[in-house]
């Protein structure tokens, strides 16, 4: 099974989500995205899948989420995607893609979801 996984080292659920897959018997390949950050055409891939709108897979904690206020309605998905590509610390992590799926492992568990 291919497994990948949107990873930030520093985050301990996302160092947890990567444990919970190895221990499962795979190896995934790791994307520290804030180092290779998904293209929009990647992203809006992996938001597809996921069935959740755009808005779902960004995180506020500890970025410029509040500052550019992007909590307001008046933002397309192709502006919040031009912020992304500049701030990719507004992607909520751990994201884990598989053959069975895309999931925000927010809470840990839901990588389950995903794995065989």
């Amino acid at each position: 099974m291919n497994v990948t996984i949107y990873h930030n080292p520093k985050c301990s659920t996302s160092r947890n989500a990567l444990e919970v897959i190895r221990e499962s018997g795979i190896e995934p390949t790791i994307v520290e995205y804030l180092k290779t950050p998904p293209s929009r055409a990647e992203l809006t891939a992996i938001v597809k899948r996921m069935g959740v709108p755009l808005r779902a897979i960004l995180r506020k904690r500890g970025t410029n989420f509040e500052e550019l206020g992007l909590d307001d309605p008046k933002w397309t998905d192709a502006q919040i995607l031009d912020e992304i590509e500049k701030n990719p610390v507004l992607i909520e992590r751990p994201i884990v893609v598989s053959d069975k799926g895309a999931v925000l492992c927010r809470p840990l568990e839901r990588v389950r979801e995903v794995l065989p």
